[in-house]
């Protein structure tokens, strides 16, 4: 009997090719089984069969499935070439003229087919690394528009054919390929990054179901996803992604060109720029491909050497960089060191600063684009056959890895069998000469990229001065001699390090970077203003990171790090406690310009995005994870700008909201991701979630400080009896309360890095015992008819601060009605001062009873005193000046109040004063991790000033509870 040749195989993979064949056989009928041993007896198949079944279980279980389609593919002579995109086409639309032919069935076996020759040819190397990529790439195009054409066909049949308004003529839907599918470079097992564009508004022409052409292609986009991306028992065609589309995940799923054409020359960044140089149009007509390329090319490429995005990419690199550290990538062969992404990068730099005037680099494939580079002197003699020749290895080693199991992945191996399959597959006769190979190209890709755009300057020389030793030999008097005046205390420091249980189970190379690292850390010390201190807070980071010794050795190998690290420890105990709580952070200090400039909205979400962009927006933990670092990055370079001086105090607080509202947003994807591809999507109007979240508090009124939490209200805005779109349906209801918990989940669970926020929902219509997620009109009926006035006073702090807009504007319209209520003013103030009364007796802490100690915020004269007086103005005189609705926070409420003459503009700008004054020393004091309580004799002009404007505005003297109002059962303020 003929059986596939394993000659020349590991044993355990002849085994492993043996069983595959014998169960193939075991499925196969008669006429199949005998068809399938010809085609290894009449052709040179045998061998390949062997290497083919051995090395790739993707392969395996697709002949193991339909051994009738498999023989059919041996028999086929497909086996011997490549097909180009005309003939995928050709067979493609036979198999889908069938009668019967189930759409998403037939283009998943067709996929299943054509990847199954096209990963033996490549694991049998009947194709080159080019080719393959060539090959793979024209199969999802054909796929993409064979599905653009099926769901175009249903949607005309329904609503008719879009039309422009200009003009009346047919529109068609352009997707746009990015990234690797967009160089036609795409790999064996790869999602296929889209974007959708059209080329101008009008509607269908149905005389009766007429839809806009936004609402048209948007229903079309997601046919063609849910063609290709959903699995069934057949599995996939291709994984869909998104989010390269302007605004990405919250931003509409299709746009008219002008509209693609304006976002990108108005808002485009750096990294749109960098991916949008492999765009390709893959459908929609050759004329409007070339129309829409056209556009877009100023975008992209600039008209001169484009020094100016220099800096940007700078920015990308030292993310790659971190990202490799942070997330120890070293077993990826695209994302690790020296790996794909990091020629890719090489590449596309170049290209986006020397495209403009040098156009042959206005290129999409790679390959070309360094020969290029070379020529022009862009890259050294040489280098850029060093590059192509790691790259294609790397490729190689992606294919072996990717067709093993048909899975996404790029992370080497860790089990036998896979591993023996790798080396084989390139060439080598051991994993470990596998290793061997992989590192020589990735130190040299490593070498080149560490060399573009390198930072100006060099890190500090070292210091020739002798050092503090680090062994037993060290006592008290060299330390005291050194500068440490409390040297006995610091002494005793250091030996429990010495003689920690962590220290003395070190591998050596851990101990030899201790030794190392210590004495310029004792020297470091000595240039803070009190070096015993600065070292107690600093010690236990490096307990924390002692057997982390990558982190030392950054340290070590970055004095300017290590100086920023001092600098920022000697400045406030709460950063050096957020950094031994996180010691990946310490990634921040490399780059001092970023360390101490927080980025604004605009530039938080362009990072936000990069970072979370080639996440899979399913995986949960991974986005989680990238969340907890981008926050916890932010507030340290947020308080390293606070101390460093570089940010007032209304910065500070607008920097830390603007970053609270950028990581919801992307809380409100992930969630809406997860739950949608559980139960498909509610019954809504229009595109956005009919979801939004409102922040009360401190994040409504823009005042978050260092570890505020969340004042939080979900409002969702559709049809109540509606139901979800997708097979395991459930109500609207139950899936907005589920959106709300997620979010929730998101934001609250505690994870290496912590949580993101706490968060309080008591603020939310009937408090503890309300529904998580109101409707808009149940939001209306209770803040009309039931709420009561200090829940009035918290809507003055109340401001949309993520999800959709349109339920925004119907719940700014009931926060506007509701505050511009005309009011009896007696009772008004009466209610006021009692919640006033009742807040202090309960939350001002009994030692600052006293009057020997003031307490910042609650304390007579103190911060909520101050809101208190706004948030009542706000309520008796909204009506008569609605502007005082317009804003949330307290200084510019008291700005409006001032200039509408409703308070005396010299007392306002005393309040203003004090209000600053109040929370700057709070949070001067969080970042010393002190509480905000001072002595009575501080702030005594300003407490006096509060309390004189409380009288004369509240008439002071009434006290006492509310007792005809519980706070749903808990004591929470309103402000």
């Amino acid at each position: 009997m003929t059986e596939p040749d394993v000659a020349g195989l590991a044993p355990a993979l002849a085994d492993n090719a043996q069983a595959v064949w014998a169960s193939i056989m075991e499925r196969a009928d008669t006429e199949t089984a005998a068809a399938l041993q010809q085609a290894l007896a009449a052709t040179d198949l045998a061998r390949e069969c062997g290497r083919a079944l051995a090395c790739s279980r993707f392969v395996a279980e697709q002949a193991r499935r339909n051994p009738a389609t498999f023989s059919a593919l041996l028999n086929s002579g497909d086996l011997a070439h490549s097909l180009t995109a005309k003939q995928y086409a050709q067979r493609l639309a036979e198999a889908l003229d069938e009668p019967t032919a189930d759409p998403m069935a037939v283009l998943r076996r067709f996929r299943n087919r054509e990847m199954l020759r096209i990963v033996w040819r490549d694991f049998c190397r009947s194709a080159d690394t080019r080719e393959t990529i060539a090959d793979t790439s024209a199969l999802a195009d054909t796929c993409i528009a064979a599905a653009q054409s099926l769901a175009m066909a249903q949607l005309q049949a329904r609503h008719g054919i879009p039309r422009g308004r200009s003009d009346g003529a047919e529109q068609n839907l352009v997707v746009l390929a990015m990234g690797k599918l967009g160089a036609a470079e795409l790999n064996v097992s790869s999602d296929i990054d889209l974007i959708f564009a059209f080329p101008e508004a009008g509607e269908t022409d149905h005389p009766d179901k007429p839809l806009s052409n936004e609402e048209f292609f948007t229903r079309l986009g997601r046919a063609i996803i849910k063609l290709l991306d959903q699995p069934t028992a057949d599995g996939f065609v291709f994984r869909v992604d998104m989010r390269l589309r302007p605004y990405g995940e919250s931003g509409a799923l299709v746009h008219n060109f002008t509209a693609l054409e304006e976002y990108y020359q108005d808002q485009g960044r750096d990294w749109e720029r960098y991916a949008m140089i492999k765009a390709r149009p893959v459908t929609g007509g050759e004329a409007n491909g070339q129309t829409l390329m056209s556009a877009l090319r100023p975008f992209v490429y600039r008209r001169y050497v484009d020094f100016g995005v220099i800096e940007s990419l700078r920015s990308m690199k030292q993310m790659i960089q971190t990202e490799v550290r942070r997330k120890g990538l070293q077993d990826n062969v695209k994302l690790g060191s020296g790996g794909i992404r990091d020629v890719e990068f090489i590449a596309q730099c170049l290209q986006l600063i020397r495209g403009g005037r040098d156009t042959a680099l206005q290129r999409r494939e790679l390959l070309p684009v360094l020969d290029e580079c070379e020529r022009l002197g862009s890259l050294p003699p040489g280098v850029a056959k060093v590059l192509r020749d790691a790259y294609l290895f790397l490729r190689d080693s992606e294919h072996a890895i990717q067709g093993f199991d048909d899975r996404q992945s790029q992370t080497l191996p860790g089990d036998e069998l896979p591993r023996l399959a790798m080396a084989t597959l390139m060439g080598c006769d051991s994993w470990d000469d596998y290793l061997s190979v992989l590192e020589s190209h990735r130190e040299r890709v490593a070498q080149h990229f560490s060399e573009l755009i390198a930072e100006p300057g060099a890190d500090a020389p070292e210091d020739a001065e002798e050092l503090l030793p680090w062994d037993a030999s060290l006592d008290a008097a060299m330390l005291a001699k050194a500068g440490y005046r409390q040297s006995e205390d610091t002494l005793a420091r250091l030996d429990t390090l010495r003689e920690s249980r962590k220290l003395l189970s070190l591998q050596s190379e851990g101990r030899e970077r201790l030794h190392a690292f210590m004495p310029r850390f004792l020297k470091a010390c000595l240039d803070s203003e009190d070096p015993d201190r600065t070292l107690a807070r600093l010690l236990p980071l490096v307990t924390a990171v002692v057997r982390r010794s990558a982190y030392l050795a950054l340290l070590l190998e970055n004095p300017r790090a290590l100086q920023q690290l001092v600098l920022l420890g000697s400045a406030s105990p709460w950063i050096a406690t957020q950094l031994e709580r996180s010691p990946v952070l310490l990634d921040e200090l490399l780059d001092s310009a970023s360390l101490y400039s927080a980025p604004d909205r605009e530039a938080l979400e362009n990072e936000l995005q990069q970072q979370v962009l080639r996440l899979p927006i399913d995986d949960l933990e991974a986005q989680m994870d990238a969340l907890r670092y981008f926050k916890a990055s932010h507030v340290l370079r947020v308080a390293a700008s606070e101390l460093g001086g570089q940010l007032p105090l209304m910065q500070v607080s607008d920097k830390l909201t603007f970053l609270a509202e950028v990581i919801l947003g992307q809380v409100i994807a992930i969630a809406w991701a997860d739950l949608v591809a559980k139960y498909g999507e509610p019954d809504r109007q229009g595109d956005g979630y009919g979801f939004a979240i409102f922040g009360y508090g401190k994040l409504g009124g823009i005042e978050l400080g260092h570890g505020s939490d969340l004042d939080l209200v979900f409002v969702q805005d559709s049809a109540s009896q509606g139901v979800t779109s997708g097979p395991r349906q459930i109500d609207n209801v139950m899936f907005y309360t589920r959106l709300g918990q997620r979010i929730i989940h998101i934001l609250e669970t505690r994870m290496m890095l912590g949580q993101l926020y706490e968060v309080d929902m008591r603020l939310r219509p009937s408090g503890a015992s309300g529904m998580l997620v109101t409707t808009c009109e149940g939001f209306r009926s209770y803040q009309s008819d039931s709420a009561w006035t200090w829940e009035h006073q918290a809507l003055v702090r109340a401001r949309f601060v993520a999800g959709d807009a349109t339920v925004a504007a119907r719940v700014d319209e009931v926060r506007r009605d509701v505050l511009c209520r005309e009011r009896d003013l007696e009772a008004l103030r009466h209610e006021v001062l009692a919640m006033r009364s009742r807040m202090r007796e309960h939350l001002l802490p009994a030692r600052c009873k006293a009057g020997d100690l003031f307490h910042l915020k609650q304390g007579e004269g103190g911060i909520v005193d101050i809101e208190f007086m706004v948030q009542y103005a706000v309520l008796a005189w909204a009506y008569q000046v609605p502007e005082l609705v317009r804003w949330s926070d307290n200084v510019r409420l008291l700005e409006t109040l001032a200039q509408k003459s409703l308070f005396d503009p010299a007392d306002c700008e005393l309040l203003t004063e004090a209000y600053l004054a109040y929370r700057s020393a709070s949070h001067q004091l969080a970042l010393q991790q002190i509480e905000g309580v001072v002595p009575a004799n501080e702030f005594v002009p300003q407490r006096e000033a509060v309390r004189r404007c409380w009288d004369t505005l509240l008439c002071h003297g009434i006290a006492g509870g509310n007792d005809d109002k519980e706070l749903n059962g808990e004591t929470h303020e309103p402000g």
